[in-house]
């Protein structure tokens, strides 16, 4: 078994971590596609599939290293499933969720997410 001071498993990882770098695009635009196709006010099933594509990216960035990525997905993905579960909220968490996008995609791989105007 392979052990983390193998070159190889360092490599292997890096390697994974480039590819889940390539799909950050198509991971943003599929934030972003579910979040318009939700307009204003969303149906459950619309609401789903927000959480669905934040869900993707919270559960996979932190194996990568991209920690803050991963865990801002996660703080709006538990945003999401509250207002799922009856919650209010929807009108502001869109521009969150914009703030989000536009930060990830700057520089993913940055360690602190810090929302811009």
């Amino acid at each position: 078994m392979a052990t983390p001071a193998d070159p190889a498993f360092r490599d292997h990882l890096r390697a994974l971590g480039d590819k889940f770098a390539a799909s950050v695009p198509e991971r943003m635009r599929a934030i972003a596609d579910a979040v318009a196709a939700a307009g204003s006010a969303p149906d459950t099933a619309q609401l789903e599939r927000v959480h669905h594509a934040l869900h993707t990216v919270a559960g996979s960035a932190g194996s990568f290293g991209f920690t803050a990525l991963g865990d801002e997905a996660r703080r709006l993905e538990q945003a999401v499933r509250a207002i799922l579960a009856g919650g209010e909220g929807w009108p502001a968490l869109i521009p969150q969720i914009r703030a989000y996008l536009a930060w990830a995609t700057k520089n993913p791989r940055d360690s602190k997410f810090v929302a811009h105007d």
